[in-house]
């Protein structure tokens, strides 16, 4: 009997054992049943915080491109929502774009058998914005160029210079404009007055400090003759196919030139007083001989020019009393010039190519 006791008693010892291991193994893994709630929502939230960090790194950058972008067209930042925080981290400057532009191809083939229509010019154009304006995005510009044609009735010879003119004036990686003067009526066609007012009026849309002065029929045949401003008054259309690709005389100043805003008012502009074909280029001339001025030109190659062929416009016939005005030059700009002029603006046009100024310029 007492063996069968102790037996017992050792059976019993077992069985508690075993429930108090039973019981530890049942409060451990209860516990640990706190812990895993616990402990998956922190990995949770730090998971949610990483994606929504993702998120917001994201549209900042996607807010910051469309900044710059936008600030390089010209328009204004986007606002921020109410409650949110704005992105005003400056657009960093461009750097000067260098003197000699690396997008010139040299000659150019030029040739008017084909028309050309202005949806055409445009569809080729998309980076010149209303009113025909350009500025390079990748560099900030040298200058500040206003080209200024004297027009009336030539519409297809404003398209073929469209077509060609724009193509090269952004590969020479100018800021631009192009404002197109139309004299209004019928009067006696006045070139030099039309780009006085081509000075005036361009200045009202920028501080250009270039002005360049084309005739609407004059294509140039290589684009390494830029159409910018040097350091003294630049004669562009050197060699035209209508003199045999020679210069007609040593003081041709006719067709296409530059001055900059210092050396056009140093001359007090263009005469006034010269209406029909020819006479005021030789006043401008004698204007800049004048003032210590010298013609600048590109060489012979370079400066080569095509003229589109043409009749002789009606009321733009030989100005009769040219060659006297020439003779007095110097007696007549100092009151006859930019600080005399007058004329009336009929309208401005900004087109998708350029900008159309009308005006009455008055009559002889």
């Amino acid at each position: 009997m007492p063996a069968d006791f102790s037996l017992l008693h050792r059976i019993c010892k077992l069985v508690v054992l075993l429930c108090f291991f039973h019981i530890a193994v049942t409060v451990f893994f209860y516990v640990r049943s706190f812990d895993i709630p616990l402990a998956f929502p922190h990995k949770r939230q730090s998971h949610n915080n990483t994606t929504q960090s993702g998120l917001d790194t994201h549209t900042v950058s996607t807010s910051r491109t469309e900044w710059n972008t936008q600030n390089e067209e010209g328009t204004a930042a986007p606002q921020s929502e109410p409650g949110q925080k704005s992105v005003t981290e400056p657009r960093k400057s461009l750097e000067k774009c260098p003197e000699t532009s690396p997008l010139l191809v040299g000659p150019l083939r030029v040739e008017f058998n084909n028309p050309v229509s202005l949806e055409q010019i445009k569809d080729e154009n998309p980076n010149v914005q209303l009113g025909g304006r350009f500025k390079p995005k990748d560099c900030e510009a040298l200058q500040k160029v206003a080209i200024i044609i004297p027009f009336r009735k030539r519409d297809e010879h404003l398209k073929f210079w469209l077509y060609y003119l724009h193509p090269i004036l952004q590969r020479q990686q100018l800021e631009y404009g192009v404002y197109v003067i139309n004299q209004d009526g019928d009067e006696t066609f006045n070139r030099a007055k039309l780009l006085n007012v081509g000075y005036q009026e361009s200045l009202k849309d920028k501080d250009y400090n270039c002005f360049v002065f084309s005739d609407v029929d004059l294509i140039p045949m290589d684009d390494r003759n830029t159409y910018k401003c040097f350091s003294q008054p630049r004669h562009l259309s050197v060699s035209m196919d209508k003199f045999g690709f020679r210069l007609p005389y040593n003081q041709y100043f006719g067709g296409v030139s530059s001055m900059s805003k210092g050396q056009y008012l140093k001359i007090n502009g263009f005469p006034n007083n010269y209406w029909g074909w020819g006479g005021e280029d030789d006043d401008i001339y004698n204007r800049l001989a004048s003032k210590g001025m010298t013609i600048s030109r590109p060489s012979g190659d370079i400066g080569k020019c095509r003229m589109i062929r043409h009749n002789r416009d009606k009321q733009n016939d030989p100005n009769p009393q040219r060659f006297d005005r020439i003779a007095h030059t110097k007696e007549t700009m100092n009151k006859d010039g930019i600080n005399s002029l007058s004329y009336k603006l009929m309208s401005v046009e900004k087109l998708d190519l350029f900008t159309k100024i009308t005006v009455d310029v008055g009559k002889p």
